[in-house]
């Protein structure tokens, strides 16, 4: 008799769990999973060693050359120009985007155990979507500065003043935010409750969302919509703004053609190398092939160092400055 009541007791107890606001198909809301384990890239200790060195060497050399720029852009007066104070917070936001990941995974290579915990994985999303949401906008922005130089040079400063530009930087983090927090807003809260593995060297969406205790699909849609919406809609704006910049080129002198190309391939180089990639996730989203890792690697580690490599080279004014600035260095050394 009184097992019976303790096996009612129970019953009860499990059918009052589910019917609880607090638990989503029979599974509790509060999620189980409180790390990640990161796959990585690569589950051979020897070419582990090897890609530590590499990625090494890459992370070290794109938060240096961003970081020249930045200096660069601040202490040369010839510089303290829109297009130059854009592409120095262009350069801000590639030294976060290598940050937010790439240490993590250069340590993860030396490590038997690559686990995150929860709320790191959590901040890896929330990073990630920022920095790419800011930087797509922010690009955009560069090619409203070009196309003001060229299309009317006359109105350029009154047009692209301090404040302006101090606008349009603000405007493109506050929308990578808002474009980050409605990817967290639902990610956060979903049921975590047994699956932990991350097929990759970083916490991304689409994988971390997979391993929800639910179906995930709409919430795949949702993730796909909102990044894609956000993506076609500065890719468009730029497309639209080379185009009316090149025909504009097209009809000037050849004089001024020539210095305006010039100024135009770095942009026009950054933004394929940016959103080149994009295709290829929205072409194939939600689906684990080699190639995502490779794209992963490439937007978080190999873009951050190609801008500035890109900027230098083919920007008279910044390498004059550098050596300016190296100048200014060594002589103050040879002082001393």
């Amino acid at each position: 008799m009184r097992q019976n009541i303790v096996q009612k007791s129970r019953l009860c107890q499990f059918h009052t769990n589910l019917s609880s606001p607090d638990s989503f198909n029979g599974w509790s809301n509060k999620s189980v999973v409180t790390e990640f384990i990161l796959l990585g890239l690569s589950s051979s200790r020897e070419l582990q060693l090897f890609l530590f060195f590499i990625f090494s060497v890459f992370y070290g050399a794109a938060v240096l050359g961003n970081s020249l720029i930045i200096l660069t852009v601040i202490t040369d007066s010839r510089l303290h120009s829109p297009m130059y104070f854009l592409l120095s917070n262009l350069s801000f936001i590639d030294v976060c985007q290598a940050t937010f990941a790439t240490p993590k995974m250069i340590s993860d290579f030396l490590s038997e155990r690559k686990t995150i915990t929860f709320k790191g994985c959590m901040s890896q999303i929330f990073f990630l979507h920022v920095f790419g949401g800011s930087e797509m906008v922010l690009l955009v922005a560069m090619a409203y500065d070009r196309y003001i130089a060229i299309c009317k040079p006359l109105h350029y400063m009154t047009i692209m003043s301090r404040r302006a530009c101090t606008v349009l930087v603000g405007v493109s983090w506050a929308i990578g935010i808002l474009h980050s927090a409605s990817h967290l807003v639902f990610t956060i809260d979903l049921p975590f409750c047994g699956p932990n593995k991350v097929d990759n060297f970083f916490c991304d969406l689409p994988l971390v969302i997979k391993l929800a205790c639910l179906d995930t699909y709409v919430l795949e849609i949702l993730v796909l919509t909102n990044s894609g919406l956000l993506s076609l809609i500065c890719f468009l704006l730029l497309l639209i703004s080379y185009t009316i910049i090149l025909a504009t080129v097209h009809r000037q002198a050849s004089g001024r053609t020539s210095r305006a190309l010039s100024t135009l391939s770095a942009h026009i180089t950054v933004v394929v190398l940016f959103f080149g990639p994009l295709i290829f996730i929205y072409i194939w989203p939600f689906e684990s092939f080699t190639i995502d890792k490779f794209i992963s690697v490439f937007f978080t580690v190999f873009t951050p160092l190609l801008n500035p490599m890109i900027y230098t080279l083919r920007n008279k004014d910044v390498k004059e400055a550098m050596k300016k600035l190296r100048n200014q260095h060594v002589g103050s050394k040879e002082a001393c």
